[in-house]
């Protein structure tokens, strides 16, 4: 039994225990954390080990199994010579899996010739002569195979030949189902797609035997799913330069080809490879392209290059000339040289223009303009695409990117082909921007999704630690493909570490969209853990890790600074409290990672250290030098400070015997584009502790009072929609609460009281008045329009609605994304004392409640805003009653 699968009642009230308050109760928090960990030490464990046990790869032999490792030997890996290039790549790196595995080798065979003992036999449907012949025998049913994208069948096959008794045939569609079939089994052994990246080790074991039956895989939820390596210069081009492909001087062919196996071991398949300056162009080294086609990688280009091309590296002329006003032939002419060299690949070939390097198109004088000559520009790359390509226009894969201000173009009216993929743009902070409406979603080219978990740019850049929370990737990206973005997803990896919690989840959701539902997404992080580290520490690296990013939700670590860049200095605006229990909870935290890192075997440290320990630690140490630091404790300050450093140089010295040599580099790590990113730290002036000190103290009123969302008493739903909590997504809390589906909802503000589905929040109140509602929302945008809207009302009165104007790009905007938190202020009328009911009705689906506030006789002016009085602990029964 899994967590997933635990009986409701139990998995909710496990749910309702954890994390309640991580940032205004440490003691009782931490407290009732031990509570629930000794729990779980008692019942989860042997459900987590008994999960294992119930693999479809095992350790001892069932009646009927396929001994793909015995105790004498392992089965050879079978492959037909004719078969495509990825195929047999990804067969030799099955070999090696199952050595790492069992230390047994299997021998690597074209045909199954004079083979009497077990063998595994892989291909692909229609290219290999094994798989066909097998087909052909009746000895394999692939009626729901023939003709799917990326799919892929593992099963067993008895007497497939005569001599022969038993094999395991892994068949795929497409050379690339076939690949992922081949490395779903090395999953299933115990390599974890990160094997290399994070130096996961697999635990050894002696014998491996396949379940008896057909395991089937795909197709995809989403048809495109890759990677964008982006903002490289610090992280992976250093360590690249300096360590790895120094002879190439960077990012090359070696890196590409670890880059490429991840993909594909993490059931990726297309990439926007690295563009900044400090990189040569993926097409510098002419090899790269066909090293992607023999991985069977599609290849594509960022929202800002067109056509395949690297400007920053490739356009040779003056920057002003790259106008396709004044200089059309010259830019189609850069165009068309990419398509002939490179059109014979599989791309997916970004369509339409931008400024060199993320800036806005040269030439228009405004968006009428812009408008028309993008219209052009369609048709003149079609009209190139459909010169060099095998298939017309029409039927080439082709994606325009809606970024930034080109996403403004396309809401004036801009006309994309209707064959194309629209990829629409999250804010760059996890936030998706659009969604399209149901007329849209008739096109027959689709919709995407480009997302960040890595960030340079506007109000300030996150490049050091992948702090965006399982929770937030799942609420946006499930809800923009509930909302037609099924196409094409691309998430911006940065350096790609320390970014794998992040890469595993989009991926993992857009190859399977049901495998992650929100009854289920708290247990992500437990997933996670076991498969990298085993079942005895899951739990223990699920919960340290969900508090992580809970605490760097709040702010992120890169963020600390309250000022934005180029501007004057200031303090944060936490409170004298606040500040006190972040420290308390950071340090409790880092202690954790550290403890359990002495704990856990010699062969999991380095990779604990990579995905869980210096993520925590250094966070950690980044905020209470920060923090100590606004409190005047200078010493403090500086040997957090100084301990940050110890173990950033940890990572690039030491870690995994010098394989990461300068990948780990902390913010800012240099002064280049100062304009986006905070500055070097320094303890804060005198002259601002000082007014700290004479600022009056953040209070509260005795009466006002404060509700988690996700705490409502009661839910209604109603019209086919409800309210759900989502858990772990929330700046204070154990979780936030939405609508839905999504997709369905429809209710006119004079139909709320019958129609809409609401929460109910059983309230006192001591006084009677006129009283400010402050509700705040997770910082999404709306599903459509420019508001977010929900409504309230007090017992039965009539609801009245609430409104947040989102303003896309504004400053309330930017401190939104940064502060994690968008406020919603609204008036209750109460005309009686005691105990009453207070409702929020549903509106918008896109609102994502937080807290909800009332200011009775004053709130605090600080960072969290009012704390919720804590509910009492848990008591004995009710841990004896789970």
């Amino acid at each position: 039994m899994s967590p997933t699968s635990l009986p409701g009642a139990i998995r909710n009230s496990i749910t309702s225990q954890r994390n309640t308050r991580v940032a205004s109760a440490p003691n009782r928090y931490w407290h009732r954390v031990f509570a629930i960990m000794v729990f779980l030490s008692l019942f989860m464990l042997p459900h987590l080990q008994a999960r294992a046990a119930d693999s479809w790869v095992a350790s001892h032999e069932r009646a009927g199994d396929f001994p793909l490792v015995s105790k004498k030997v392992a089965a050879p890996i079978v492959f037909s010579g004719d078969d495509f290039t990825v195929v047999n790549l990804a067969a030799k790196d099955l070999v090696a899996d199952v050595e790492r595995v069992t230390g047994k080798k299997p021998a690597l065979k074209n045909s199954l010739k004079d083979l009497q003992a077990p063998a595994v036999v892989v291909g692909t449907l229609g290219k290999s002569a094994l798989i066909d012949q097998l087909v052909a025998a009746g000895k394999l049913d692939v009626s729901n195979l023939r003709g799917a994208w990326e799919s892929f069948l593992i099963t067993t096959v008895d007497n497939p030949q005569p001599g022969l008794a038993k094999i395991l045939v892994i068949a795929g569609s497409d050379r690339r189902g076939t690949a992922f079939g081949i490395y779903e089994l090395s999953q299933a052994i115990g390599v974890s797609p990160w094997y290399w990246w994070a130096d996961v080790a697999p635990e050894k074991r002696t014998a491996l035997f396949v379940k008896a039956g057909t395991h089937r895989f795909g197709p995809p939820s989403v048809k495109y799913r890759g990677i964008f390596i982006n903002d490289e210069g610090w992280g992976i081009h250093r360590w690249a330069a300096n360590t790895f492909e120094a002879e190439n001087g960077g990012i090359g062919p070696k890196t590409y080809r670890k880059v490429f196996e991840l993909m594909l071991r993490l059931k990726a398949n297309t990439l926007w490879p690295a563009m900044h300056p400090v990189t040569k162009p993926f097409n510098f080294f002419p090899e790269n392209a066909q090293l992607a086609d023999d991985y069977a990688i599609v290849m594509g280009s960022s929202h800002a290059e067109p056509m395949l091309r690297n400007n920053v590296g490739e356009w040779s002329l003056p920057h002003d000339q790259y106008n396709y006003v004044d200089h059309r032939e010259k830019v189609s002419g850069y165009w068309e040289e990419r398509m002939k060299s490179n059109g014979r690949y599989e791309n997916i070939y970004t369509i339409g223009m931008r400024g060199i390097h993320d800036s806005l198109m040269q030439g228009p004088e405004n968006d009428a303009e812009r408008i028309d000559l993008l219209h052009t520009i369609f048709n003149d790359q079609r009209a190139l695409i459909n010169k060099y390509s095998e298939a017309p226009a029409e039927q080439v894969p082709q994606m325009f990117c809606a970024y930034k201000e080109v996403l403004g173009l396309y809401r004036q009216g801009l006309q994309v082909p209707d064959d194309v993929t629209i990829v629409w743009p999250d804010d760059n902070f996890g936030y998706m921007r659009n969604f399209a409406n149901a007329e849209e979603r008739n096109r027959s080219g689709g919709f995407g999704v480009y997302y960040h978990i890595s960030y340079l740019g506007a109000p300030m850049a996150y490049l050091w630690l992948n702090t965006v929370p399982p929770a937030l990737i799942w609420q946006e990206m499930s809800k923009s493909y509930e909302m037609g973005a099924d196409r094409m997803w691309i998430v911006n990896v940065g350096d790609i570490k320390p970014g794998e919690v992040g890469i595993e989840l989009f991926l993992q959701m857009a190859w399977d969209i049901n495998r992650w539902q929100g009854d289920n997404i708290d247990t992500f992080l437990t997933d996670w853990a076991q498969r990298e580290f085993g079942a005895a520490n899951a739990q223990e690296i699920a919960h340290i890790m969900k508090s992580y990013y809970q605490l760097n939700y709040q702010r992120k670590p890169e963020h600390l600074q309250w000022w934005l860049p180029r501007t004057e200095p200031r303090l944060s605006l936490l409170s004298d409290t606040e500040s006190a229990e972040r420290i308390q909870a950071f340090s409790r935290l880092r202690l954790q990672a550290e403890h359990l890192y002495q704990k856990i075997p010699a062969t999991q440290r380095d990779a604990f250290f990579q995905l869980v320990g210096y993520p925590v630690i250094g966070s950690a140490w980044a905020n209470l030098r920060f923090l100590e630091g606004e409190r005047g404790n200078s010493e403090a300050a500086h040997a957090a400070d100084a301990r940050l450093q110890q173990e950033t140089a940890r990572w690039n010295t030491s870690l995994a015997k010098g394989k990461w040599k300068d990948f780990m580099a902390t913010e800012p790590a240099d002064a280049l584009w100062d304009k986006y990113r905070l500055t070097g730290w320094t303890m804060p002036s005198d002259a601002l502790l000082a007014a700290k000190k004479q600022a009056k103290p953040a209070t509260a009123g005795k009466h006002s009072f404060a509700i988690e969302a996700e705490d409502f008493n009661r839910k209604t739903d109603r019209s086919g929609v409800a309210w759900q909590i989502i858990p772990d997504l929330g700046k204070t809390g154990s979780g936030s609460v939405a609508l839905f589906p999504v997709a369905r909802h429809d209710f006119a503000e004079n139909q709320l009281a019958e129609k809409s589905p609401y929460l109910e929040y059983e309230v006192s109140f001591a006084k009677t008045g006129q009283f400010t509602l402050h509700v705040h929302l997770i910082p999404t945008h709306p599903l459509s329009g420019t508001l977010l809207r929900f409504a309230v009302g007090l017992n039965n009165d009539a609801p009245e609605g609430v409104a947040l104007d989102v303003q896309d790009g504004s400053p309330a905007w930017a401190q939104g994304v940064l502060n994690a938190t968008r406020i919603a202020t609204s008036t209750l009328n109460v005309t009686r004392t005691g105990k009453q009911t207070l409702k929020i009705y549903g509106v918008d689906a896109g609102v994502v409640l937080d807290k909800i506030v009332v200011d009775i006789d004053g709130i605090p002016d600080n960072y969290l805003g009012l704390s919720v009085r804590e509910k009492p602990e848990a008591d004995s029964s009710t841990l004896k009653a789970l």
